[in-house]
């Protein structure tokens, strides 16, 4: 899918552990509206889908980061510094120094063109969904497109602080 298509899109997609919903990683107001549609509290931050380039040009890396980095495509977040605070909207990570990246192992978001937000297509505190006849028309009636992947049988995934000396696992 073209990155102009999705640069205007809010879009609900497989990974390789639950459904998502996202967008372009640097529209503030489609940000937003995720945040709205999840009925989220806006100073939790979101993660992004990128790739290893898109990494090693805007997050501070070194050995111990590289040897998780290596561990992608798969069912992980790492939260990383960093070092180009313009790869994302302010509105992902409440102007934060720190992002979610995710390279989730799944054919549409590995070929994702754009850092795209991801996060569970649901409203916050309830559980994630696996199947998108459980997605509310409430939802529905908020999103450009719905990608079908199936059922997904996973739990979201796991997620890792590596913004300190020992990396935390925080779920």
């Amino acid at each position: 899918m073209s990155s102009e298509i999705l640069k205007n899109k809010i879009v609900i997609y497989p990974t390789d552990t639950i459904y998502g919903i996202g967008c372009y990683a640097l529209d503030d107001n489609l940000v937003k509206n995720i945040k709205d549609i999840k009925k989220r509290d806006s100073s939790k931050p979101f993660s992004v889908i990128v790739n290893k380039k898109w990494i090693k040009d805007n997050c501070f890396t070194n050995k111990m980061i590289d040897s998780y980095i290596k561990k992608l495509p798969g069912k992980y977040t790492f939260i990383l510094k960093l070092k180009n605070k313009k790869a994302i909207s302010k509105e992902v990570n409440n102007d934060s120094d720190t992002v979610g990246v995710r390279i989730p192992d799944n054919s549409f978001t590995k070929k994702l063109p754009i850092p795209f937000v991801t996060t569970s297509v649901n409203v916050s505190g309830e559980p994630p969904i696996v199947d998108t006849s459980q997605i509310s028309s409430e939802i529905r009636s908020k999103v450009d497109l719905i990608i079908e992947g199936g059922i997904l049988n996973n739990k979201p995934s796991k997620v890792y602080d590596l913004t300190k000396e020992k990396p935390i696992r925080l779920r």
